[in-house]
């Protein structure tokens, strides 16, 4: 699904390179997390085939480095925890109008920009209200990368979920993979969070090096 939008925008300066880059989700979690938890053994839902893509396993290791950094560990025998992620991008054009100037030209402006007044004196083109820039618009067409990641941790025994955040970033970065790392990493900041609260979370994400 596309959709355009309209928006007037002042214009931004690029990050040079080799600059890190904010990483700014909005962060909401619910979660039924007990108290004490003995067993924090897990395992992966298997997703339905179709999406069972080579992207979705990349980024389910993601997942268990935090998962790991917590304390928990991946087991296939009678895991006590059933762990699902889904994901999604979607890319919105949106047309962004940016203000530009072009200059005008009083009608009573010559000789250089000076003239001799009827009554003496000299004359100024910088006091005319007609003299000045004008306003004009340059439209140019930009993509926000609209993405969604949710995680879900439920008992294996009964299905009870227990943790469930979405986590949502919208950014001009056209590469999901390059900006994963940072939104997974969101979904698990203070863990497990407040539930049915919202946060704001923002982490640095230093430029990868070309090898």
């Amino acid at each position: 699904m596309k959709r355009t939008l309209i928006a007037a925008v002042a214009s931004l300066s690029l990050l040079l390179g080799g600059c890190a880059t904010t990483i700014r989700s909005d962060v909401t979690t619910f979660n039924q997390w007990p108290a004490q938890l003995p067993d924090k053994s897990y395992a992966f839902e298997a997703p339905p085939p179709q999406d069972n893509t080579l992207e979705l396993q990349s980024y389910e290791n993601l997942v268990r480095a935090q998962l790991a950094r917590l304390g928990f560990h991946e087991s296939r025998e009678a895991p006590a925890l059933k762990v699902s992620m889904r994901f999604s991008t979607i890319d919105v054009p949106t047309q962004v109008i940016y203000p530009t100037f072009e200059p005008m030209y009083s009608p009573r402006f010559a000789y250089m920009g000076w003239r001799r007044r009827y009554w003496g004196g000299w004359y100024s083109p910088f006091y005319d209200p007609l003299w000045g820039p004008l306003p004009a618009y340059d439209v140019q067409e930009e993509h926000r990368y609209h993405r969604q990641v949710q995680i879900s941790i439920a008992s294996a025994a009964d299905g009870k979920r227990l943790f469930d955040v979405t986590v949502r970033n919208i950014s001009r970065q056209m590469s999901t993979p390059a900006v994963m790392p940072a939104l997974v990493q969101s979904a698990f900041e203070g863990f497990p969070g407040p539930n049915g609260g919202s946060r704001v979370i923002e982490l640095k994400q230093e430029p990868q090096q070309n090898g």
